[in-house]
């Protein structure tokens, strides 16, 4: 199969879900810009070498808000068009300043240093929690065991979901953030559970409203910036952005980053022996194993040319953070784990003003539980070849389905 038809007819394929790299090599070397199947009925590229996805975050004529663009319409108010999906487009991915940055400035007043200090504690003691239960069966899935419930109950303390709630909110949110990271029909098929947290949201924000707790949602209800504050629809756009995060970045960072340092044995050995290494060793497992492979879709507000290849206003435009985290042009050594990396200038939770919300979270809670893994079972292998751990089809971010290892 030609390059030119490689990315676009197998972008789902498990093959290449499995090792994305040599491709994104290939198009690096021959066809940094990209022309791909259509987005939205749009024409659509991918671009992947470290530089230009560098500027193109940066850059302006890169808009995240496609109700700007005239062929794709302002679908958001048809009458068809379920309310769930209408309040996703109400929050900081979907739209630019000044709006954006006004979102923005409201939500980090939810984000204190003491709610913090807070967090970090709650983190390490779930994770030697669920690190004690691992260690009864010795042989896991490190996802469900591990990677999968750590963020979830993170996030749920954060957001003060009751006890009583906590069991019905997980089997609502797994499948839900599955859908939005994957193809569209999946995402339709999961309306009803969407429908249903968004009405859990809007009774939690109710509740909060009236009786005011120590929980993020009555931080952000509360927060207010010369008299303004966060609509309804804001609010609940808000709750669904930082639920998606502050647990899917995080999971497939565990994940990822697990997986990674089984594969570098040595690299492992040297984090058991050196443990302050953990701030350098989650940035380059970011780097290297890319929780998320590209940034959400951008939308050309003018025509733009880039290494010989015009491309049209309104076209779909996918920055490839996992290629430009392993451009040889940026990285000595791109390809190889190498914990102690410095400088590390890796994008994985972008650039500019749609810089990650949760990238202080998921670093956190990385570096917290890959550390206490490591630190307690310095001997941990898979059960499994490495070919043979199955990764998720969702092409928006990158993470392992599952990862069947051995604790001793």
């Amino acid at each position: 199969m030609q390059l030119a038809n490689h990315l676009p007819t197998e972008f789902n394929d498990a093959t290449f879900r499995a090792n994305p790299y040599p491709v994104y090599a290939q198009l690096r070397k021959s066809a940094p810009v990209h022309r791909m199947n259509a987005i939205f009925g749009r024409p659509a590229y991918v671009i992947t070498r470290y530089e230009d996805v560098v500027s193109a975050l940066k850059d302006p004529r890169f808009s995240n808000d496609y109700r700007l663009n005239p062929a794709g319409g302002d679908l958001s108010s048809s009458w068809w068009m379920p309310r769930v999906f209408t309040i996703l487009q109400e929050g900081m991915l979907t739209n630019d300043d000044p709006i954006h940055q006004r979102q923005r400035n409201l939500v980090h007043l939810a984000f204190t240093p003491k709610r913090i200090e807070k967090i970090t504690t709650r983190i390490e003691e779930v994770t030697q929690s669920l690190l004690d239960k691992a260690e009864k069966k010795n042989t896991i899935d490190l996802i469900q065991d591990f990677a999968l419930p750590l963020p979830l109950t993170i996030i749920s303390d954060l957001m003060g979901v009751p006890e009583k709630d906590r069991h019905g909110f997980y089997q609502a949110v797994n499948p839900f953030l599955e859908s939005i990271t994957g193809n569209p029909l999946r995402m339709l098929a999961q309306i009803p559970n969407a429908n249903r947290l968004m009405r859990f949201f809007e009774r939690m924000i109710a509740l909060r409203r009236a009786d005011p707790q120590d929980d993020l949602i009555t931080a952000l209800v509360q927060a207010e910036q010369a008299g303004d504050r966060l609509s309804q629809d804001e609010l609940l756009s808000m709750i669904f952005l930082l639920l998606l995060a502050g647990h899917e970045t995080t999971v497939n960072l565990i994940g990822n980053g697990t997986l990674a340092l089984l594969e570098f044995p040595e690299q492992r050995h040297l984090l058991h022996q050196q443990p302050e290494l953990i701030d350098r060793a989650v940035e380059e497992l970011l780097r290297y194993a890319n929780p998320v492979e590209h940034g959400t879709n951008r939308f050309l507000t003018e025509e733009v040319a880039l290494h010989g290849v015009t491309m049209p206003k309104q076209s779909a435009v996918l920055l490839m953070l996992a290629s430009a985290n392993r451009d040889d042009a940026a990285f000595e050594q791109a390809d190889q784990l190498i914990l102690q990396r410095s400088p590390n200038r890796h994008i994985s939770f972008g650039l500019g003003i749609h810089y990650c919300l949760g990238a202080p979270l998921a670093r956190l809670e990385g570096k917290l539980a890959l550390s206490a893994l490591v630190q307690r079972f310095p001997n941990i292998a898979l059960t499994i070849r490495p070919d043979q751990v199955p990764w998720r089809t969702a092409v928006a971010v990158r993470g392992v389905k599952s990862l069947p290892v051995r604790l001793k």
